[in-house]
Formats: C-alpha cells, structure tokens, sequence
C-alpha cells in the first residue's frame, strides 16, 4: 500500500506549491491595483482643492479690486422724490375724502391780519413745508401698506412743493426670500434707477412696494426687476438694465442698512429698528400705517409747529412810524 501511494507525495507538493505561487501573484496585482487607485484619488483631490483656490483667489482679487459704487443723487443714504410722474390717481385705499383732501399743508399757513402799525408779518405765500423721511425695506408688508395707503396725498403734496418727500431703501429681510437676497437685490435696483433716472424713481419705488412679492417666496428675479424699471418709464433703460442685473449698488445698500442700524441723520439719535420708519421734521410717526387722514394730520400738525418756531424778522427803525409835530396855536 505504501509503496503505491509514495508517487503521489511530489505531485501534491507540487500542486500546493502552485496555488501558493498563484494567491502571492494575485494578492501582488490587487496590492498594486490599491495603491494606483489611492494615488489617483489623492491626485484628483489634490486637482481639485488647487482648482477651487484658484477660483477662490481669483473671485477675492477680482472683487478687491473692484471699488464700490455708489448711487448719485443720494443724500444720507436716501433718494429725493423729484417728480410724481408715473403714478396713477387715487385708488381705493389711497383715497382720501372730501374733508380730508380740505386739510391741505396751504391750510396751515397763517393768514395776513391788518394791523394798525407797519410791524412785519409773515409773506401771504409762504406755507410750512414738511420734510418727510421713509425707510423701506422692499419685501416689507408694513412698508407696502403704508405706501398704498399713502402714496396718492404724498403724490399731492410733493406736486404742490408742500412737502419734500425722501426715501431711504434699506435691506433688513435679505434672509426672508429662500436665499435669494430679494430685499437687497430690490434696494440695489432702486438705487440704479434712481441714479440713471431719477425722475422715474418714485414711480419704480412705488411699484417695487405696492406689486411687492410674498415674505419668505423667492421674489421677482433681476430680469423681472429690470423689466418693472423698464415698465416704469425709465431713460436709457439698457444701462439701467445692465446695472440691475449686475446688482451694482448691492454692496452699497449692505452698507446703507448697516448705518441706519447705527443712527438715522436728522433724528434725535434714532436707530433703524424696523420698517416702514417715517418720520416728519425729524420726529416720528407712530400712528396707523393704514390711515391716511392720521398721517396728514400727523403731517400737518408738525409743519405748523415748524413754521410757528421759525424766528420772525425783528423791526428795524425804518419800520416804525415817525411822529408828525403837533401845530401850535
């Protein structure tokens, strides 16, 4: 028995030999095929992080070299209403009644009374004038209702050189439009209209508050934002375009919402805390944003007070009468 299986020893030596040979030679090709691909992806990763800085760079330097814009026609960060054209008439909220639309600021001047001595007396055709001041943010509900509300007897007094009419867009709900940025994007296109247009600025204002999109919805996007300026009447509506759609007074309104948050100019040390922020002769109103006949009696009552403050001429000796001599017998 033996003897028969003693011829099989070798070759099954052989055979284990084999296999042995075979696993080392497979476990080499997959070790090798390991490190080829740890390489590769380290390559690639490594591609990519060079790639991305380069962009990164590129952006940082790019905008670094950029100066930032800022819009002209601008006065403490705010835009003077110059004409009233492109606003429609008065609709149902903007209304204001018969005894209302009688409160006009003409009615407040005082009236010229004869008085036996030439003493002065305030010009017949002067009338207290109302400096009026609104912060808006564009995707503010406040702000739009107050416009409505507002804009038709605003429209009245500015045509009437009643009132000087500003307004200050600001960006505070820059994070209430999925990402988008609308609230800012919306005061950077004011500001490209109100620099290249600005007899149409207060007709793109108005349209931007009154057709203003939801809280928390993406918003009109900078094509449709143009498009609104273009709607407006705008002069020279493909470099207000270009300026829209390039969102080149963006940065300016961050830095505009960022000093209002630190003080408003011509207040008594007033801060941005929310909008719409109005405020008439540097005092602030604090009625109802609905109700017009509140506002204009708001706005009436300091412009009276304002013009009343007004220090009066003081009479000068040629002013006064010179006693004629009574005849002597």
């Amino acid at each position: 028995m033996s003897s028969d299986d003693s011829p099989n020893v070798p070759a099954e030596r052989h055979r284990r030999h084999a296999v042995r040979e075979k696993a080392q030679q497979v476990q080499a090709q997959q070790s090798r095929a390991h490190v080829i691909r740890t390489a590769s992806l380290v390559t690639v990763i490594v591609a990519v992080v060079a790639v991305a800085a380069v962009i990164v760079t590129w952006v940082v330097s790019s905008s670094a070299s950029q100066p930032l814009l800022s819009p002209t026609n601008v006065t403490d960060d705010g835009f003077v209403v110059t004409t009233v054209a492109g606003v429609g008439s008065a609709t149902e909220s903007g209304t204001i009644d018969d005894e209302s639309a009688a409160q006009s600021l003409e009615a407040a001047a005082p009236t010229e009374t004869p008085t036996p001595t030439p003493t002065p007396t305030p010009d017949a055709t002067e009338q207290p004038v109302a400096d009026i001041r609104v912060y808006v943010d564009y995707l503010s509900t406040g702000s739009h209702d107050f416009q409505v509300a507002n804009v038709q007897q605003l429209s009245k007094w500015v045509s009437a050189d009643a009132a000087t009419l500003t307004y200050y867009p600001v960006a505070m709900l820059t994070a209430k439009s999925n990402g988008t940025k609308y609230s800012l994007r919306a005061a950077s296109a004011a500001a490209c209209v109100a620099t290249h247009s600005p007899d149409t600025f207060f007709a793109f204002n108005n349209a931007l508050l009154t057709e203003q999109p939801e809280v928390d919805a993406d918003g009109y996007t900078d094509a449709e934002l143009a498009n609104m300026a273009q709607a407006s009447g705008v002069q020279s509506p493909k470099v207000v375009r270009s300026c829209i759609e390039k969102q080149e007074f963006a940065s300016w309104a961050k830095s505009a919402t960022e000093r209002a948050l630190q003080g408003l100019p011509e207040t008594d040390d007033a801060t941005l805390t929310g909008t719409p922020m109005v405020f008439v002769n540097g005092v602030q109103y604090l009625g109802a944003l609905t109700d017009p006949k509140e506002f204009a009696q708001f706005v009436l009552t300091s412009a009276s007070d304002a013009y009343y403050s007004t220090p009066s001429p003081t009479a000068t000796p040629s002013d006064t009468a010179t006693p004629t001599p009574t005849p002597t017998p």
